[in-house]
């Protein structure tokens, strides 16, 4: 199947969205006022359609796909962890807030891409 440079675009802003969605859930392991700013519900929604339109497009990859599953997966795992029992202890902190990291790093690189994508078309 061939794939338009739209279309390499899209997923690349897909990314993006995935991981501004997981870095807005981990956040609200810290901050009350995301929590109550933003719904869960409203932010699981946008998650979870997200995360399924990927593991759609992702089916042509496997390894990727199970490479993003097990990233969400961890991720998802860690704040809930986290929201469950309020004060997470120093090392859920500690990992919620590498993944976090990586998430910002990830979410920069992927941006700047798309925006030469958008640039070229």
């Amino acid at each position: 199947m061939a794939v338009s440079a739209n279309d390499q675009t899209d997923i690349a802003a897909a990314l993006v969205r995935l991981y501004v969605f997981l870095a807005q859930y981990l956040d609200r392991c810290f901050d009350e006022a995301a929590r109550q700013s933003y719904p869960d519900s409203e932010l699981q929604a946008h998650l979870d359609t997200t995360r399924r339109q990927l593991m759609e497009i992702l089916s042509v990859n496997p390894v990727v796909k199970r490479k993003l599953t097990e990233e969400c997966d961890r991720i998802l795992h860690l704040g809930a962890a986290c929201l469950k029992l309020g004060v997470a202890d120093p090392k859920t902190l500690e990992a919620i807030q590498a993944e976090r990291t990586v998430l910002k790093s990830k979410t920069i690189a992927i941006s700047d891409l798309v925006a030469v994508y958008r640039a070229l078309a």
